[in-house]
């Protein structure tokens, strides 16, 4: 797999048939390791190790209903009292980080009313944090610690 723009972990991989798997902390299960999956479990990783987010607070694939479709969100940061705080997006390394990405992300975000919004595909990273008084956003130049949200 790709060197990313995240620090490294101890990454557990294993042979399933005839496809690698990467452990998810937060599923707790070995998934595909696909491109993707790769820049996911780094990032959470560098969530919960470098930044301080609670692992029992996030969540990997969280199922939405947008009308009749039925969509999952990459991952989710929840507070305390369970209420969506932060959405995750990642896209494989090679997937350009363009106005499509962030279509999808504000989509899952109509319905989650979240603080935060962040796109990944492990070398480039955007953070925005909403200001819905406004009705705009502002870009962060890094992804706050927890304890600053």
């Amino acid at each position: 797999m790709q060197a990313l723009n995240l620090p490294p972990y101890n990454i557990s991989i294993r042979k399933h048939g005839n496809r690698d798997q990467i452990f998810d902390i937060l599923r707790r299960k070995f998934v595909a390791l696909t491109p993707e999956e790769w820049v996911r479990q780094h990032f959470v990783h560098y969530l919960t190790e470098h930044k301080g987010y609670p692992m029992m607070l996030l969540a990997n694939e969280v199922q939405l209903k947008v009308g009749d479709k039925t969509v999952r969100a990459d991952s989710v940061l929840y507070d305390n009292h369970l209420q969506p705080r932060m959405i995750i997006e990642y896209k494989a390394p090679t997937i350009k980080l363009a106005q499509k990405v962030f279509d999808q992300i504000s989509v899952y975000n109509l319905l989650l009313h979240v603080d935060y919004l962040i796109v990944s595909n492990g070398l480039q990273t955007y953070c925005c944090k909403m200001d819905y008084d406004n009705q705009k956003y502002l870009f962060l130049t890094d992804i706050p610690d927890y304890q600053k949200l």
